[in-house]
């Protein structure tokens, strides 16, 4: 590997080999920086005494060169560095750390048999192939069936001509969440490249006659796939963990997610996506996860930052060494010590000014939000560094604003102004109402317009609500109106896992229908049981879609997705899981149903307004509750029955008064309701109703059916109105 020597009078080390010659380098920035005549490494440890850089070759098990460095002369500070001349993209390489002597070793978890991942690293290699485990073939790689990962320098030259960040505004924001692989991976995606990035591009003209704004994309940065030995008891098949919330790198594009590994391809395939995306004029939300990493407790395997500088990275319990479990997931990353603020800051960074990413998600962010003792702060650092930041000053910043350690900060989420969140509320109370609990009417009035309750107190507007009915976890639409309980026996883990309560009803019959079945002790059909499902779905999206804020809806929902049941489907890779595209001609007719109510959503700015004024003026909207006796709402305990009456005016020298009357009956029985009077020769018109079999459940603007009746609508049980006054 050459000679180590110091060059006369210059003040630094050198190693001269055959095809390598190393210099001191500097340390900043951290990671991997391409300067002329050499590639500069960076890395950050305050507790090592031994830090030295492995170089491999691509594929290579045994390491071409070893650099220890020195600590007089390649560190500064707490950051190791060193500038190697000779290296091309394509070297893979990591680090060895060590600390002598370490009489602290439950805190100190220094492993110098390993060769450790770069936090900064752009791109790993090891993880090319989806779900392959290879089995350790060198000492500092055994732990078991942990794939061996190193950090690879890649070519990531890429010409994005004129493309930006779209900057949709938050108000006019509609979002699809999907996972990349689970998307194309069913056969009937026909896409040339399944469960990739590619493949996401072959679906983008579906996304966009769909009619959504963004894509929320479950996690696509690097993580451990393989790290679960558990199987299916009823098929024996390995489960793998899907969905990707354990990560090992924050920077680096998930190799297999990538149709072409080769020399950097996986992150030009990234840019390539996002960049068709935006001239599609659809957003990228990326789900990032920084609470936790895929190193778990400590039994878990050492992949990076363990090794680097256990104490920094993690909350550790004082004077046990155990990990604080904020996340559920056997670790807590302490988010708010100023190298881990720095390293999200940055990541983020990267993210957006690179990658040309719209937004983030933010996993559990409420565990960014504690101090590195695990307290709650009132102004986290990190939180406020972020919504401030200058770099991200246009990105949308959403937060689930929870953790796995019960705390819930829905409405009460450190915001300054830019944090939107999930608004699990809405996502309860809606479920609630449309399954007929009683006293829920206030709560629908208040999901409707935004969550006045939660968010205007705080300083926020109606679109720092990101409403959903469904997500990732949890039922699907269909299987929330088609199962009273859980049935994850697929996941190997006896019922354990999953929510139990999941406010769903199954109409009567849980599962798919089969022969007769009672709902409310009364006999009634499959095709009846059947029918009352298909209106719950197109009530949940109806009020999903009709209300202020941020609308987010789950990919497959809008034809008929069904998991079996399964609430927790993290580690179904599989059937369960993926997208089956045959649905889309199955239910066409609720796929119609998605794409003009979206259409409806847009062409109508009452429904999108972000602000909570209520009067006219300015660019307010008035509006006026009713209930079975217009200008009468019912919010007694008892009452399941509410409309709303919202007047807008088109734009332009001329505008015209619209007015949009909504009623949303989950009453088992059809009430006659009466229709407030329209001024200036106006009439009522049927945009939609949820009772009626499509195609007539939901007209195409400009063909609405106009009402032979002006004073009287009857609405059927569980049905939700949508009536246009023009």
């Amino acid at each position: 590997m050459g000679r180590l020597g110091k060059r006369g009078g210059e003040g630094f080390l050198e190693v001269v080999g055959k095809d390598f010659e190393i210099s001191r380098g500097g340390p900043l920035p951290l990671g991997t920086t391409l300067k002329r005549g050499g590639i500069n490494f960076a890395v950050f440890s305050k507790h090592a005494t031994s830090v030295s850089l492995v170089l491999f070759t691509p594929g290579s098990d045994e390491p071409i060169a070893e650099f220890p460095l020195d600590p007089r002369y390649n560190r500064t500070g707490y950051t190791w560095h060193a500038l190697v001349r000779g290296l091309d993209p394509g070297i893979e390489y990591g680090y060895r750390v060590d600390r002598r002597p370490n009489d602290e070793q439950h805190i100190h978890r220094f492993d110098a048999s390993k060769v450790l991942i770069d936090p900064y690293a752009r791109a790993l290699s090891g993880g090319e192939v989806w779900g392959e485990i290879s089995k350790p073939k060198r000492k500092d790689s055994s732990d078991p069936d942990v794939k061996t990962r190193r950090s690879l320098i890649v070519d990531d030259d890429f010409d994005w001509e004129f493309d930006q960040p779209l900057n949709i505004p938050l108000s006019e924001t509609i979002i699809y969440e999907l996972h990349v692989r689970g998307l194309t991976c069913h056969q009937s995606s026909e896409v040339a490249h399944p469960g990739t990035f590619a493949g996401l591009v072959e679906k983008i003209p579906y996304l966009k006659d769909l009619g959504i704004t963004a894509v929320e994309l479950l996690p696509v940065n690097e993580f451990e796939e393989t790290e679960t030995d558990r199987t299916n008891p009823v098929t024996g098949e390995r489960l793998l963990n899907f969905w990707g919330y354990h990560s090992i790198s924050f920077f680096a594009p998930k190799a297999s997610y990538a149709s072409n590994n080769k020399n950097g391809e996986r992150v030009k395939e990234f840019k390539a996506m996002v960049k068709a995306m935006h001239e599609a004029g659809i957003e990228v939300i990326l789900d990032v996860v920084f609470n936790h990493t895929a190193e778990g407790d400590e039994r878990g395997p050492t992949i990076s930052y363990r090794g680097l500088d256990n104490s920094i990275y993690y909350m550790i319990v004082p004077g046990a060494g155990a990990y604080c479990n904020y996340s559920g997931c056997g670790n807590t990353l302490n988010c708010n010590h100023p190298v881990v603020r720095d390293m999200i800051l940055d990541s983020l960074r990267y993210w957006v000014t690179e990658m040309h990413v719209d937004g983030f998600r933010f996993d559990l962010a409420s565990i960014l939000g504690r101090g590195q003792d695990g307290s709650v702060l009132a102004n986290p650092p990190l939180l406020e560094r972020i919504a401030a930041d200058p770099v991200l000053g246009n990105t949308k910043l959403i937060a689930e604003a929870w953790d796995a350690a019960g705390l819930y900060q829905v409405g009460t989420f450190p915001a300054w102004g830019r944090w939107a969140e999930w608004n699990g509320k809405f996502r309860d109370d809606i479920r609630k109402f449309v399954k007929s609990d009683p006293g829920m009417v206030s709560a629908l009035a208040s999901r409707m317009m935004g969550s006045p309750d939660i968010y205007q107190g705080s300083g926020r507007a109606p679109q720092h609500s990101i409403n959903f009915v469904t997500c990732h976890d949890g039922f699907t639409l269909a299987d929330l109106v088609s199962y009273n309980d859980k049935h994850n026996e697929a996941n190997g883990e006896d019922g354990r896992d999953g929510a139990n309560d999941n406010l769903s009803w199954n109409c009567g019959w849980e599962g798919p229908t089969s022969g007769a079945c009672s709902i409310a002790d009364a006999q009634c059909s499959q095709e009846e049981v059947n029918s009352i499902r298909r209106r719950q779905v197109k009530n949940f999206a109806a009020i999903l879609l009709l209300s202020r804020g941020v609308p987010m809806i789950l990919a497959g929902d809008e034809m008929g997705k069904t998991q079996l049941g399964n609430n927790n489907t993290y580690c179904q890779d599989n059937e369960i899981s993926w997208l089956d595209w045959n649905l889309s001609h199955e239910n066409s007719g609720l796929l119609r149903f998605f794409k003009l109510l979206i259409e409806f959503r847009k062409s109508h700015s009452a429904l999108r307004y972000g602000s909570f004024a209520r009067q006219e003026g300015g660019d307010g909207f008035p509006i006026t509750w009713h209930g079975v006796k217009a200008d009468r709402p019912d919010w007694s305990w008892e009452s399941r029955t509410l409309a709303v009456q919202i007047s807008e005016k088109t734009p332009g020298a001329n505008p015209e008064l619209t007015d949009i009357y909504i009623a949303a009956n989950a009453h088992w029985e059809s009430l006659r309701l009466e229709l407030p009077k329209l001024n200036g020769g106006r009439t009522w018109l049927r945009v939609m109703d949820t009772m009626q079999e499509s195609p007539r459940d939901i007209f195409e603007e400009g063909k609405e059916s106009c009402l032979d009746d002006q004073d009287v609508y009857e609405i059927g049980p569980r049905t939700v109105v949508v009536l246009i006054g023009k």
